[in-house]
């Protein structure tokens, strides 16, 4: 999909109205684009969320994420969106857990 983003200067500031989702498909993934973002003059925020240097935001994803809280299990996607609104990236092996907590 083409995006065209326009310095609006101070007019017209980025928002979290609009961010770029990424989808990863595991951690190092996850943390490959989490980093390049964050530790290049971005910032943290909630649930996958995070700001690059020019405050674009963006939404670091893992499939497996998605997949939990779309559960037809309703049991499952309560235990894993509760566990992603304690993180700021995302742990997939802690999502993981949460899916399995369930099942023991």
């Amino acid at each position: 999909m083409a995006f065209l983003g326009l310095n609006g200067g101070p007019q017209f500031p980025q928002t979290q109205a609009v961010s770029f989702l990424v989808y990863t498909d595991d951690q190092a993934e996850t943390d490959r684009y989490w980093n390049a973002i964050v530790d290049n003059g971005g910032a943290e925020s909630a649930c996958g969320w995070c700001k690059d240097r020019w405050g674009v935001n963006w939404q670091i994803t893992p499939r497996v994420l998605i997949e939990a809280i779309g559960s037809t299990d309703t049991a499952i996607a309560a235990r894993a969106f509760a566990a992603m609104m304690t993180m700021h990236k995302i742990d997939i092996a802690a999502i993981e857990a949460a899916v399995a907590a369930g099942t023991a």
